[in-house]
């Protein structure tokens, strides 16, 4: 899976294309959101970082599912935040229908406060 959450400008737009019209993203900590739109509401909450990077550390794919374990690193100004998470994708049509990620809210907030 070849994918950025957001374009080298910051935004949504060009990311969009990787999932379906009814695509359904759940943050464990957040309630689901469904659509495009809804997606990229969540993931504006994490546009102020002035970097963000995924680090794949596994990746496994069986039929039409995307395990990872990865390390999400984000920087706003000065604090630095490193979140260990997983995700699980599904796919359909070669697009993302279902994306969960899974992670410790607890360590999101010590490194965010």
């Amino acid at each position: 899976m070849n994918f950025s959450l957001v374009g080298p400008s910051g935004t949504w737009s060009a990311s969009s294309q990787y999932f379906t019209d009814d695509a359904v993203y759940h943050n464990m900590p957040l309630e689901p959101v469904s659509g495009k739109n809804g997606i990229r509401e969540v993931l504006n909450l994490f546009l102020p970082a002035e970097e963000i990077e995924a680090e794949i550390v596994h990746l496994v794919a069986r039929g039409n599912l995307v395990f990872t374990e990865r390390v999400d690193r984000f920087r706003f100004g000065e604090k630095r935040v490193e979140l260990p998470c997983a995700g699980v994708f599904e796919i359909r049509d070669g697009k993302i229908a279902a994306w969960r990620d899974y992670f410790d809210l607890a360590t999101w907030q010590r490194q965010t406060a």
